[in-house]
């Protein structure tokens, strides 16, 4: 136990407070006494002496022996490496053992890399002697007594000291398997060969005495489809516009097909302009970075959070492409509050470190005041001159600014479209970073283009793109998204309700109780001040705000600048607070008439609390749902249920239901949607632009090419393989489950995924353990070229790529079957019908044995 007797203290507080709200009480309903719920300080050592007591610290309550620890807490080094070099060295003069401990991996590269480059660079004899590992500790110390001194990196780098939150199964896993897997009885599918159906549930089907699980979908005319379980991932949840129900197709038919190739055509023409831009610039020549220097890797080891996974595989896509010789054209998607000014910062470093200067373009002149002081105060150790230029500057500021710029003496410029005026020169522009690319105009993104040709270009955005477009952009320009969330957050606590002073007075005052500052966002200029009496009344020791786009700018960045650094309580302003503003300290935002606002909007606006690691608050205020269009009930639900972080795609694909696909692809292509479903044209529209690069753009995906051959491996078989009813009875459950193991795509992730199974259901059936088997052997077959797979009566057969023009014929995985097949001519035959050419395995008993001969013409141990 450590300072017991403040603990104790506490505890008789408590005790204190309960009983003199004990003794206020009145009324016909008995309580039971303090006593009996709490206890004190005489209680609980009385009940604490019981057990084995370990007090630590200096001030003791128990007797009994003490063991004294000679230690002393870690030093402050202030990011003064030079400090921590030297305390280091000392420590191995004096023969005490240097240990840095670092909460991960990535942590431990970058500190080894750190010291090395600055023992080099100090032409130190001797390095110090320094073990880096990666195990968490709160705080550094240094024992004297066992000649030990453990340093920690997060105070070397005076970043915060992430805590562990338990890992449960999280809202955002549960939100997209309620999303794409709960198929209801009735619900609308689509197959990609068949068209749309109805879903009418899972059945068993009995296969030569088998029993096998199938998906039994209705069609026009009450057709019926029993689909494969191996075969889920051809069919996806029908979702159009909400309230458009969809004609069901007809089996045998030809519309669904000539429907899925008009689609298709489409999505080829734009796919193609898309492609021809992308080659364009891999053809153009821009400038080649190097790598990462010494102070890269200090810049990155100081950020005070800890990179996500996502963050540190998105910061390697940027900077491969930065180190590439063709220009980056790299979006970067990701949730609000997910880290991706921290890529920006680095890529902006990473130019500036070669000698080039940085353009970080933004939508408003806040977000750029805003920027700025992230940029500058992330860059005050660096040799990195950081300026913006905004309508807030006044004309000799900017004079002077430009003439600067132009000489090469600023390496950052953050700044609006006014960046992009005719008078701003560069003295060696290497890199253009835009914030939010959807908010600019089309004058501002034609200039864009020019700016764009030979100069790298880095685009952030929160609003998440539907998949269909991030499908189409992969023709034209490198994505990477940011999906985990930065450790410890929590979701917004999301209220709908009414005009009302009771609850906006109750959520300021929660929020100023805790220390927090508040948002007040009223859209309406007209009555803002109105607003600001109201809250100044029912909150009358509030220090309030008022900052909206009409103000002066410098008494707008005087209130933004005065709210950022904690001098008022509450702002209430109108949306000029949408777009990127990052202040940790509030944490409950209020909307008023939350149903003049699109999704994306409230999306936005939410996603400026929540930042720290202490619940948030967002309070929609909007009439009553009774005089509300649907559309606007609609979109307040979504924004509602949808609360969890990271769930901006959920919001995105929702507003898709509430509005239909509208222009994503221009007017022509959303009737293609609302007939085909969101999910299918998605798939159709990958389809596409694969055929695009393996035919007419073989040679700008020469990789693609040679990596795939086969697009999917369809698998029959009459072998009893299935999650039996007594096993999970619930069919839903089953169904996702179905789902879930079809999508696996590899050893992996299939024994992730079983673990999971035997974690949440008990030891695996032989039926299921089958199906398993199964699946591993469909994807063998897939990697080896087979479009299809029949396992009936002990036979295998498989069927090879039927295109008999395939580059696979001239492949060395090729030569290594047919070599096989030359070694073993008892166990197999190969054979060719009608231009099919196929493979048969004799004998076989069992899957496993299948698998077996499978595994041993895997092309990789043939080849080595």
């Amino acid at each position: 136990m450590a300072d017991t007797s403040l603990t104790l203290d506490k505890l008789e507080a408590e005790l204190e407070k309960a009983k003199k709200v004990f003794s206020s009480l009145e009324g016909p309903i008995k309580h039971l006494e303090p006593e009996e719920l709490f206890t004190g300080r005489e209680g609980f050592q009385r009940l604490i002496s019981r057990f084995p007591v370990i007090e630590y610290g200096n001030r003791p309550m128990f007797s009994g022996s003490k063991i004294n620890f000679t230690t002393s807490p870690q030093p402050s080094f202030n990011k003064n490496f030079d400090l921590l070099l030297s305390n280091l060295s000392e420590h191995s003069a004096l023969g005490i053992r240097n240990i840095i401990l670092a909460d991960s991996p990535k942590q431990v590269e970058r500190i080894y890399t750190i010291l090395d480059d600055l023992s080099k660079n100090r032409d130190l004899e001797e390095q110090p002697d320094v073990a880096v590992l990666n195990l968490s500790l709160h705080e550094g110390f240094i024992d004297k007594d066992r000649k030990l001194a453990c340093y920690t990196d997060h105070q070397i780098f005076e970043r915060y000291h992430k805590f562990q939150l338990t890992e449960s199964f999280s809202g955002k896993q549960a939100l997209t398997l309620k999303e794409l897997y709960d198929l209801k009885p009735g619900d609308f599918v689509t197959h990609i060969d068949h068209g749309v159906g109805r879903y009418d549930g899972l059945e068993k089907i009995n296969n030569n005495g088998k029993w096998q699980e199938a998906i039994r979908i209705i069609y026009s005319h009450d057709d019926l489809l029993y689909v494969s379980i191996h075969s889920l991932h051809r069919i996806s949840k029908y979702s159009g516009k909400e309230g458009y129900l969809p004609s069901l197709d007809r089996l045998g038919s030809n519309a669904w097909n000539k429907l899925k190739a008009k689609t298709k055509a489409r999505v080829k023409d734009i796919a193609k302009d898309l492609i021809k831009l992308y080659a364009e610039r891999r053809a153009t020549n821009g400038f080649a970075y190097s790598p990462d220097t010494y102070l890269q890797h200090e810049l990155e080891a100081s950020f005070i959070y800890e990179d996500t996974p996502d963050q540190v595989t998105c910061t390697q896509d940027v900077k491969k492409d930065l180190e590439a010789p063709h220009p980056m054209d790299r979006l970067v998607c990701g949730d609000v509050g997910f880290g991706k000014t921290e890529i920006a910062v680095r890529a902006a470093f990473k130019a500036v470190t070669d000698s080039k200067q940085v353009a970080l373009l933004v939508p408003t002149t806040i977000l750029a005041l805003q920027h700025y002081k992230t940029f500058r105060a992330r860059l005050k150790e660096f040799p990195c001159r950081v300026d913006y230029i905004n309508r807030f500057r006044t004309p000799q500021e900017q004079k002077q600014l430009l003439k600067e710029l132009e000489e090469g003496k600023i390496d950052i410029l953050i700044g609006t479209h006014r960046l992009l005026s005719a008078d701003v020169k560069f003295k060696d522009l290497g890199l253009i970073i835009i914030d939010e690319e959807q908010k600019f105009g089309v004058s501002a993104k034609e200039k864009l283009k020019h700016l764009k040709v030979s100069v790298d270009t880095l685009t952030l955005t929160a609003t998440p793109i539907p998949r269909t477009l991030q499908f189409s952009l992969m023709g034209a320009r490198d994505l990477s998204v940011i999906n985990t969330p930065p450790p410890n957050r929590y979701p917004v606590q999301t209220e709908l309700h009414t005009f009302n002073e009771d609850i906006i007075r109750d959520a300021i005052h929660y929020e100023l109780s805790r220390g927090g500052q508040v948002f007040f966002v009223n859209n309406r200029i007209q009555n803002i001040l109105e607003i600001a009496g109201v809250v100044s009344r029912i909150i009358p020791d509030a220090r309030i705000a008022v900052g909206h786009g009409q103000m002066e700018g410098h008494k707008l960045e005087k209130v933004m600048l005065g709210f950022v650094e904690g001098d008022f309580d509450v702002l209430i302003s109108t949306t000029i607070v949408e777009s990127g503003l990052d202040i940790p300290n509030a944490n409950t935002i209020i909307i008023n008439d939350a149903h003049h606002y699109g999704l994306s909007d409230l999306h936005q606006l939410r996603g400026r609390v929540g930042r720290a690691n202490r619940k948030a608050f967002c309070y929609l205020l909007a009439p009553p749902t009774s005089v509300l269009t649907d559309e606007a009930r609609k979109r307040l639900k979504a924004i509602e249920e949808f609360s969890e972080i990271g769930s901006g795609f959920n919001i995105a694909m929702r507003d898709l239901d509430i509005r239909g696909a509208g222009n994503i692809l221009g007017a022509e292509q959303s009737g293609f949607i609302t007939e085909i479903g969101y999910e299918m044209y998605q798939k159709i529209l990958d389809e596409a632009l694969h055929e695009l690069k393996i035919a007419e753009f073989s040679d700008l995906y020469v990789e693609e090419k040679q990596r795939e051959f086969v697009r999917e491996c369809t698998l029959e078989t009459d072998l009893e393989i299935l999650i039996p009813d007594d096993y999970i009875a619930n069919i839903t459950e089953r169904l996702s489950l179905y789902k879930e193991l079809d999508s696996t795509d590899s050893e992996d992730s299939l024994l992730a995924f079983q673990n999971r199974m035997i974690d949440r259901f008990g030891p695996i059936p032989q039926e299921t353990q089958e199906l398993f088997n199964a699946v591993r052997i469909r994807r063998l077959a897939k990697e080896l070229g087979m479009e299809k797979l029949v396992l009936r009566n002990g036979l295998m057969s498989g069927y090879f790529v039927s295109d008999q023009e395939s580059a696979y014929y001239q492949t060395e995985l090729f030569t290594a079957v047919l070599k096989y097949v030359q070694a073993n001519p008892r166990g197999c035959k190969m054979k060719e019908n009608a231009g099919k050419l196929s493979i048969t395995i004799y004998g076989i008993d069992s899957v496993l044995k299948g698998l077996g001969i499978l595994r041993s013409i895997d092309p990789m141990k043939e080849m080595k």
